[in-house]
């Protein structure tokens, strides 16, 4: 199986991390372009994120990583299998502040992108009309250079924006991140159903830990309704049968307020465990 990995970039580190972690060879070089994995009978190719998807499309690679932002802009039938996690962002219109307020205000403007392929299909979905203006990159200056009316990119902070005098507006574009994607008209073999399940046991470890704690008897009920697990918390008893052991999944980011919660309700001996990898 061949899988396209960015070769550069802010997808470029966690993909390789990511891939790493669910038990495949990656490359330790970055100037490796192609790492073979014999052992998971998998290829590894480097390549640009934003031809990722054109090569998944075409066939000539079985999957890849890639952001959302490239898939939907590359016109590429390649489809998501899933989300990754990382890379997050919003794309969004920017313009002059109190010049524009709706996507319908847009017509008749030039709006400079490096993203035109989304950007026209954005402007197709709300029947809207304008010129599109493709850009490889610093969109942020077009609007005082002249070049267009509007800009739509990538907005994390604002900051570059406020500092070229323009504000965003409207509902954003797209939510992205790195995704995992194939081609549609290829047969889902094993290694990518492999692939996939990996995946998501790396994305579900990184969202969730193991919770132990001892409860009594009369109150697992309770301490059970905060730590449902995923099917069901595992209790087992103790040596003081007026007290049980409880163990289950939670998810990472509440972890302390379900620790504190569990207190008041009466358990002890609260420890949190990582989880490294799953299957689910």
């Amino acid at each position: 199986m061949r899988i396209a990995v960015p070769n550069k970039g802010s997808l470029s580190e966690p993909a390789v991390a990511m891939l790493r972690e669910a038990g495949y060879r990656v490359r330790r070089d970055a100037k490796e372009l192609v790492v073979a994995d014999p052992d998971n009978g998998v290829e590894f190719f480097y390549l640009r994120p934003r031809d990722i998807a054109v090569y998944v499309g075409t066939g000539q690679v079985d999957a890849g990583v890639t952001g959302r932002d490239l898939l939907l802009d590359s016109d590429s039938p390649a489809s998501e299998m899933m989300s990754l996690g990382f890379g997050r962002s919003t794309f969004r219109f920017a313009a002059r502040p109190g010049s524009l307020t709706t996507v319908g205000d847009l017509a008749g403007h030039r709006i400079a992108t490096s993203y035109a392929g989304l950007v026209r299909h954005h402007l197709a979905e709300h029947g809207v009309e304008a010129e599109v203006v493709r850009l490889d990159g610093a969109v942020e200056t077009a609007i005082t250079l002249g070049v267009a009316d509007v800009i739509a990119d990538v907005v994390e902070t604002g900051t570059t924006l406020r500092n070229q005098g323009l504000e965003v507006f409207g509902e954003p574009i797209l939510n992205s991140e790195a995704v995992l994607i194939k081609d549609p008209t290829s047969t889902e073999t094993a290694a990518i159903s492999v692939l996939h399940r990996r995946l998501t046991g790396v994305t579900t470890a990184r969202e969730y830990v193991m919770l132990d704690y001892d409860c009594p008897i009369h109150l697992v009920e309770r301490a059970s309704a905060l730590t449902p697990g995923l099917e069901s918390p595992t209790v087992s008893p103790l040596r003081d049968k007026t007290w049980c052991a409880v163990r289950a999944m939670v998810p990472r980011a509440r972890t302390n307020a379900i620790m504190d919660e569990l207190y008041e309700v009466g358990a002890r001996a609260i420890l949190v465990t990582e989880i490294t990898a799953c299957r689910l």
